[in-house]
């Protein structure tokens, strides 16, 4: 992989990692645009670490108010009646105890996808496919009220099945912050709290991601040297800053299904050309 191929596929990433057209299925189709045959799992998990440094910078203030709110809770554990009763009391820490609910559903799919994760990243058929179940449930937002809940009044039911959502952003073409924003929207959080809580979950899904790579030593090196991989993942974490600040702005006013048109012809594309090839 050259330098410039780097810069293309790092930026493919910052755009699509927090737009909600899914970044693996675009990283798929461009490495079998530029002819990169492996499945190349450690070039992907490292573009998206960072993405997750744009996350960690944008929402710094959230994410310090949760450790907080958690060493809070951690410090006064022997007056609290029970975890429940104190999240209810505590905007942030039902926020931060609901965000580690949300990522064992995750977990669990991250680590059942994980033996066939190759496959996955080499098959144009999967992406087309998610990427049409990506345009449906975009779309699906258009029909949801403007109005919706905060945080206080959200369920550990339901931050499990925005985790589910979570964990089949796995599969290249089903977008991750598409799947949970509309879950979230679905299941009556209101906008800003649905964009929020889609991103801050994301934290510990990709820090568990890159660590089971690094561990398992699965993901190998391949055609990308390290200089590619450190100038992918340094544009994907420019790119990705300014990725999300526009689409927090664009889930604000209620826009999210504007990008499933583009999901869906990009979607029978490649199933057409998956077909065709």
């Amino acid at each position: 992989m050259n330098p410039v191929q780097a810069i293309i596929l790092g930026t493919v990433q910052g755009l699509t990692e927090f737009f909600p057209v899914s970044s693996s299925g675009h990283l798929v189709i461009f490495q079998q645009l530029f002819g990169l045959r492996e499945p190349a799992l450690l070039f992907d998990v490292c573009v998206h670490a960072g993405t997750l440094m744009a996350v960690l910078i944008y929402f710094y203030a959230d994410i310090t108010k949760l450790v907080k709110a958690l060493l809070r809770f951690l410090k006064t554990l022997p007056a609290r009646v029970s975890k429940q009763s104190a999240a209810a009391e505590d905007p942030d820490l039902k926020m931060a105890v609901l965000i580690l609910t949300a990522n064992i559903p995750t977990a669990v799919l991250g680590f059942g996808f994980y033996g066939v994760a190759d496959r996955l990243f080499t098959s144009l058929l999967v992406v087309g496919l998610a990427l049409v179940f990506t345009a449906g449930l975009l779309m699906g937002t258009r029909l949801v009220s403007a109005k919706g809940s905060d945080i206080i009044m959200f369920t550990a039911w339901g931050a499990v099945l925005v985790g589910f959502a979570q964990g089949l952003a796995v599969i290249p073409g089903i977008s991750r912050s598409g799947a949970t924003i509309a879950a979230c929207l679905m299941l009556g959080l209101n906008r800003d709290t649905a964009a929020r809580f889609s991103f801050l979950i994301a934290v510990p899904a990709i820090l568990g991601a890159l660590l089971l790579s690094l561990v398992s030593g699965s993901a190998a090196w391949g055609e990308f040297s390290a200089a590619s991989i450190l100038l992918g993942s340094a544009v994907s974490a420019g790119v990705g800053y300014l990725a999300l600040a526009t689409l927090i702005k664009i889930v604000r006013h209620g826009r999210l299904f504007c990008f499933a048109p583009y999901c869906l012809l990009l979607g029978i594309f490649t199933l057409g050309f998956a077909l065709w090839t």
